[in-house]
């Protein structure tokens, strides 16, 4: 690779990160991280790993959709956007469904204690 090539990634590198930074400053403020793991200038390919509070965060398929879209309309080089969340593909489709305090699963239908508090 000639120096100029490696000068051009790094530039377009220094590009995806400042978009993010720029566009998304809601992952930080949340206390969650956007890194680049893979970037492809050849094929325009970047794959964005979100970290920290987002791997948990019910959100984040939202977020991981609008970098999806906006990335690839302001940064001509970026024709695709691969972004997860490292919880199995970035949704949250693990068979668990949310909870939530005073709520009865079917499992606790039968049971003739009352609403746990929610604390």
């Amino acid at each position: 690779m000639s120096t100029d090539a490696a000068g051009g990634d790094d530039d377009l590198k220094e590009r995806v990160t400042n978009f993010l930074r720029r566009n998304f400053p809601q992952i930080q403020m949340h206390g969650g991280s956007a890194a680049i793991q893979n970037l492809d200038r050849e094929s325009g390919e970047v794959t964005i790993m979100l970290g920290g509070a987002c791997s948990g965060c019910g959100i984040s398929p939202m977020t991981i959709q609008a970098i999806k879209s906006r990335m690839v309309k302001e940064i001509p080089e970026i024709e695709m956007v691969h972004a997860e969340t490292g919880m199995g593909g970035g949704g949250h489709d693990d068979g668990m469904a949310p909870s939530f305090p005073g709520e009865e699963s079917s499992e606790d239908a039968d049971s003739d204690e009352g609403p746990q508090a929610p604390f």
